[in-house]
């Protein structure tokens, strides 16, 4: 028989909920019925009670009946799954494996302090003929255990159900539109009031609006840019991992329309944008020793990347002068997008015109521009742009 004290810390333990791998299925409504016939929680012994039960033993049966240690909280059909239909393949060492997982994993979570919440912003949009949906799920997990979720739902700032593809022109006016307004009905006043304190930002799109969306949060609010990483997939930070280098280089010539490009991604030659702007054209360079999509795991490593890019925007301004205008041609992880955006001062920063490249067109073509553009019309030196209200 198990004890009312051990029962009630078992249900503390296990937070109410199926410790069963996987499962974590609320149970708290049964405990509050108090019937035993709607009652759909379980208290199971991991070494059997009886000794002739599900992994009973002769000796350690009767001696862990009541012990905390031997008890789990499960659901009807977990229960029945590992004393009934499936005793073989729910050995002592796999149930304990689970109850341990669950116990550290709702201690983590309740350990967390109040100010530790942060807002959950979702963005995503579509990548070539691709939708990348942002999932809600996947970010909790993500900001576990230094923040916790301020409401059981996310911000969505993106556009659903959008069939064009970013090789349509439209494509930038449609979303650049869109995500300037969601940003000003969803999150502004928000922010404005200090309802918003902490954002955790979790975003997939092309590179252009990821440089827009960091612009329209700047570095005055407390951002939190997660990264999704490839191999293993996943948005959580990996400390473990090397650090990268990020390193600055110029190629010396002079000129008020300068090339800045990233090769963090992936490598962009001189030539590809000398196509663009001319084969005079001053070119600045940031990379990484060895670019490739799945380059940047740490948190620092992302805070390596926005010192050298603010230091990089100083020197361009100082060596070019207030007349320059700076065009940016990005192979940047996401969240290295975003901060790129976040870094650039609206009274300090010379004007971004943003690229992307585009299979279709045969190179890069600009897309954005910063400050107070929605899409470029034309990608001519002209830069016609279409300006938002």
């Amino acid at each position: 028989m198990v004890s009312a004290r051990n029962k009630m810390v078992l249900w503390a333990r296990s937070g109410g909920r199926c410790q069963y791998l996987g499962c974590n299925k609320s149970l708290i409504g049964d405990l509050i019925s108090g019937s035993d016939t709607l009652n759909a929680a379980y208290i199971a012994h991991i070494i059997g009670r009886e000794p002739d039960g599900p992994r009973g033993d002769l000796v350690r049966s009767p001696v862990l009946v009541d012990n905390i240690t031997n008890l789990m909280l499960l659901c009807d059909p977990h229960h029945r799954l590992i004393d009934r239909e499936d005793v073989a393949n729910h050995p002592e060492e796999r149930l304990i494996a689970m109850k341990l997982d669950h116990e550290r994993r709702l201690e983590t979570v309740t350990a967390i302090e109040p100010q530790r919440a942060s807002h959950v912003v979702l963005y995503g949009a579509r990548i070539g003929q691709h939708d990348y949906p942002v999932r809600f799920d996947l970010a909790k997990e993500a900001m576990l255990p230094e923040r916790y979720p301020a409401e059981q739902r996310a911000i969505h700032l993106d556009l659903s159900g959008v069939a064009l593809s970013d090789d349509d022109p439209t494509y930038w006016h449609l979303q650049g539109d869109n995500l300037r307004r969601q940003f000003r009905s969803k999150l502004n006043d928000g922010l404005a009031r200090g309802e918003i304190t902490h954002i955790s930002l979790f975003a997939l799109a092309p590179q252009p609006l990821l440089i827009i969306l960091g612009h329209l949060l700047s570095d005055i609010p407390a951002v939190a840019v997660h990264q999704l990483h490839r191999e293993p997939q996943g948005w959580r930070w990996r400390d473990e991992r090397a650090p990268i280098d990020i390193n600055a280089a110029y190629n010396g010539r002079d000129g008020s329309t300068v090339a800045l490009k990233f090769n963090v991604s992936a490598t962009i030659t001189d030539a590809r944008v000398e196509a663009v702007l001319g084969p005079t054209a001053p070119v600045w360079t940031i990379s990484t020793p060895t670019p490739h999509n799945d380059v940047m795991h740490r948190e620092s490593d992302l805070a390596a990347f926005r010192v050298c890019v603010r230091q990089t925007l100083d020197r361009i301004k100082a060596h070019h002068g207030e007349n320059a205008t700076i065009h940016i041609f990005p192979a940047l992880p996401v969240s290295a997008a975003v901060e790129l955006g976040r870094i650039w001062m609206p009274k300090a920063d010379l004007p971004l015109v943003i690229y992307d490249h585009n299979r279709t067109a045969g190179g890069f073509v600009a897309r954005m521009a910063i400050p107070g553009a929605t899409a470029i019309e034309s990608s001519d030196m002209t830069t016609r742009i279409s300006t938002h209200a």
